[in-house]
């Protein structure tokens, strides 16, 4: 029998049927991918460097807008709960880092709305959506960062919040796009021709 897909697939559902069981695995599967990608990290203050914003948008970007969104819904819970899953195994803060934290959920939801709609399949679209969802991040971050930037009593204007959480990212965002823009659609060519 063969397996039709609607526009609305999600690029893991190309290699993994459909089920309760199935969607837990990969959530919790995409959790976890992202607490081990926040461990390799260059400290920064007040912004380190970390793999983890690549995993976010690659759990989104296979997973798809839900499953995405709940997973890193899962990641942010273990946080909250005192897990040691956020950058350096630190669990959840009110520190600088928190905005883009819950920016991840909302990040995810979009990648993984866009790669539905195909976005995935050329390099121009990972690169657009890599884009909007690194932008979606950075809406939630940089406020939070100026806010806690202020309550360290440190200089908190438009300026000195893109110096410090927004500037020094732009390189490594940029060559995310690239590694996506690389492998996310030889994925979707090689498991269109699998559903056929």
């Amino acid at each position: 029998m063969t397996m039709q897909l609607s526009s609305q697939a999600a690029l893991i559902d190309r290699v993994v049927p459909r089920s309760v069981v199935n969607d837990f695995a990969l959530i919790v599967s995409g959790a976890v991918l992202t607490a081990y990608a926040a461990q390799l990290v260059i400290p920064m203050w007040p912004v380190p460097f970390t793999a983890q914003t690549f995993a976010v948008l690659l759990v989104g970007s296979v997973l798809g807008a839900s499953r995405g969104a709940i997973s890193l819904m899962a990641y942010f819970s273990m946080g909250a709960v005192g897990l040691p899953v956020f950058s350096a195994g630190t669990s959840l803060s009110f520190g600088p880092t928190f905005g883009y934290l819950v920016g991840f959920v909302a990040a995810a939801s979009v990648v993984g709305w866009l790669s539905e709609r195909g976005w995935h399949r050329s390099v121009a679209g990972v690169i657009g959506s890599f884009t909007i969802a690194n932008a979606t991040i950075y809406l939630f971050g940089l406020p939070w960062l100026a806010f806690a930037l202020g309550n360290f009593g440190v200089s908190n204007d438009i300026a000195a919040v893109a110096t410090a959480g927004l500037v020094p990212f732009l390189v490594s965002d940029a060559l995310k796009m690239i590694l996506a823009a690389a492998l996310l659609p030889l994925a979707w060519k090689f498991l269109g021709k699998r559903a056929k």
